[in-house]
């Protein structure tokens, strides 16, 4: 079966379409995008706006891999019906990716570039950032295909440099691993504890940390002194009696467990001279601070000792309200520097919004300047001479007419108070009654004319509005080659649907006729098989049964010479409607050139019009 292709041939048709100086300048921004993006397509001259257009947005889309049941294969110089569809499609995608941009498919039909071009610009934009994250997914994997089977020159140098790194680093290990100082005796008394065992094997290995429990405990006994308040800092009077204690009692229990070891060798435990100087080297600045610390420190303690053997709770109390004290002035301290933090940062926002307006309106008049000098140095000098005298004539003159309407303004006062005296006069004397009744009755009749004309120029309003209606309603020449593009383009859409139907029925008729032949075939051949054996039986029956077969040969005959008469007669029908047809066509061509030259003549009659009008004004 032939698929109908529709109408052969359409000649070229001319439309007439408002040049929309926005709309080429939004449809220029769009190209560059779909370029800038990477749809080289846009580029093409040959191809319309609406295919550059919906090409690049259908390769967008393509592009952001968005997962829709949705065929988006486009095809160039497409029929009515089929970019309706396509742009239906388009539109019916673009929610589902979240375009935060309503777009109708008429818009697209229309080629409204100046609603197009945000819907354009995000699906670029989603089209870069997704290629983006392709890419860096693309990369890492084609990078770990290549480190699995090859190696590069950096790889090679780090694999030779890893063993000699490994063994510099095992060497490291091996030369400050710990060192066995100290050894116990084998007559030494046996630790029973845990804690001592613990001990004895830190001090093995030259680690004593019975000072630095000591020092912990000592920093938690001053914090709960610390803590205390006034009323029980008698309590803790038998306190430095207790750290005395524990301190003499653990320096004790240290030298008992020293008396029973005995040193390893003479050279461990001394530092040479070389190590001293590269420890004081490179640490010299941690060393001086620590030092500093440390003097700080015996001062403070050297202070506290003495006054503790006097009066420890004195000192205490003193301590704490001085402490006290200095907490409520940093307090204080600290709220007024937040107010005034909060107070500086709130006109430090002002200021930076008051900035921004204040740049924002700079550019803006940077950019104003700037389109003025270059239209400035664009124009003729001749032309903006007489600008500048014309602009200043005008402010001249709106000066003039300021001084012109006070003046009349004092005048009018002046007036109405002449008037005014006028009338007090006339009130007391009674003699001017008969002049003012003859200027009421001829106030009145001027009255009366003023709201006839009124009238009569409204209702000529109305008559100017009513033809302005009905112009509107005739239609312009682009509208009517508008509606006869869009009527043609229905036209040939009908005429292929048309066509495509006809064949279906013709096809219909064909295999209806082909069934119908094939029945009788198939009948004559059942009928033939069953005589078949009783026509056989005897030779009267048999020449009987040859002489029907002949007359049915006969008629098979008769009817195949008709069919061929017949589709003779078609071909020759079809050869004549053919030949009409071509003539038709060329005279279809003949139709429209002339029609093209009439238009370019008019065009030409219209610009010579314009000319010959210019020349006589």
């Amino acid at each position: 079966m032939v698929v109908p292709r529709g109408q052969e041939y359409q000649a070229p048709q001319e439309v007439e379409t408002r040049e929309d100086e926005e709309q080429n300048i939004k449809l220029t921004e769009i190209l560059e995008l779909l370029v800038a993006a990477g749809y080289f397509r846009a580029r093409i001259k040959g191809l319309s706006p609406f295919d550059k257009v919906v090409g690049g947005m259908t390769w967008c889309i393509t592009t952001c891999n968005f997962d829709i049941d949705v065929d988006l294969l486009f095809q160039e110089n497409s029929t009515i019906g089929q970019k309706i569809a396509l742009t239906e499609k388009i539109v019916s995608v673009l929610p589902k990716m979240k375009c935060p941009h309503r777009l109708e498919p008429h818009q697209i039909q229309g080629l409204d570039f100046i609603h197009i071009f945000p819907v354009v610009q995000w699906l670029v934009k989603r089209a870069i950032e997704t290629r983006e994250e392709m890419g860096d997914y693309i990369r890492s994997y084609s990078i770990s295909q290549f480190q699995k089977s090859h190696r590069l020159p950096e790889d090679d140098e780090f694999m030779r440099r890893k063993e000699k790194a490994i063994k510099t680093v095992t060497d490291i290990f091996d030369v400050y691993k710990p060192q066995r100082k100290y050894k116990r005796q084998k007559g030494a008394e046996e630790l029973l504890d845990e804690e001592s065992k613990v001990h004895a094997t830190l001090l093995e290995y030259g680690r004593r940390y019975g000072f630095s429990r000591q020092a912990g405990k000592t920093e938690q006994v001053e914090d709960k002194k610390i803590a205390l308040p006034p009323g029980l800092a008698a309590t803790g009077k038998a306190e430095p009696c207790d750290e005395d204690d524990l301190q003499a009692a653990e320096e004790l229990r240290i030298k008992t467990l020293m008396t029973g070891m005995a040193a390893m060798a003479t050279e461990e435990g001394k530092l040479t001279a070389s190590t001293v100087g590269q420890i004081v080297g490179l640490q010299s600045d941690e060393i001086k601070q620590i030092v500093s610390e440390y003097a700080e420190k015996q001062s403070e303690l050297s202070a506290e000792e003495r006054p503790e053997r006097l009066g420890a709770a004195q000192q205490h109390r003193r301590k704490v309200v001085s402490l006290n004290k200095q907490i409520l002035q940093k307090t204080k301290l600290l709220e007024e520097l937040q107010a005034k933090c909060s107070d500086l940062q709130a006109k430090c926002t002002e200021a930076k919004k008051t900035l921004t307006e204040v740049k924002s309106y700079s550019e803006k008049l940077d950019k104003e300047l700037a389109a003025l000098e270059t239209i400035e140095s664009q124009a003729d000098s001749s032309v903006l001479q007489s600008l500048r005298a014309l602009v200043a004539m005008n402010e001249n003159l709106k000066s003039q007419e300021q001084e012109f309407k006070a003046h009349c303004r004092e005048e009018m006062e002046r007036l109405q108070q002449n008037i005014e005296n006028l009338k007090a006069e006339a009130a007391e004397n009674g003699e001017e009654q008969e002049p003012n009744k003859i200027i009421e009755q001829q106030y009145k009749t001027e009255k009366e004319k003023l709201q006839k004309i009124r009238l009569l120029l409204a209702r000529r309003n109305r008559e100017i509005a009513i033809l302005q209606r009905k112009i509107d309603e005739v239609p312009s020449r682009a509208e009517l080659t508008q509606y006869q593009k869009r009527f043609i383009e229905l036209y040939s859409q009908v005429s292929a649907t048309h066509k495509e139907t006809k064949q279906f029925f013709t096809l219909y008729n064909t295999l209806d006729d082909k069934k119908v032949y094939l029945e009788k075939e198939v009948n004559l051949l059942n009928s033939i098989h069953d005589n078949f054996q009783q026509a056989m039986a005897s030779s009267g029956s048999r020449e009987q049964f040859l002489r029907q077969m002949e007359q049915i040969v006969e008629g098979i005959k008769q009817n195949r010479m008709k069919m061929e008469k017949k589709k003779q007669e078609n071909k020759m029908r079809r050869d004549q409607l053919n030949d009409e047809y071509l003539e038709l066509l060329e005279k279809q061509r003949l139709y429209f050139k002339t029609v093209k030259e009439f238009k370019e003549e008019c065009r030409k009659n219209e610009m010579l019009m314009s000319k010959l009008k210019a020349s006589s004004s």
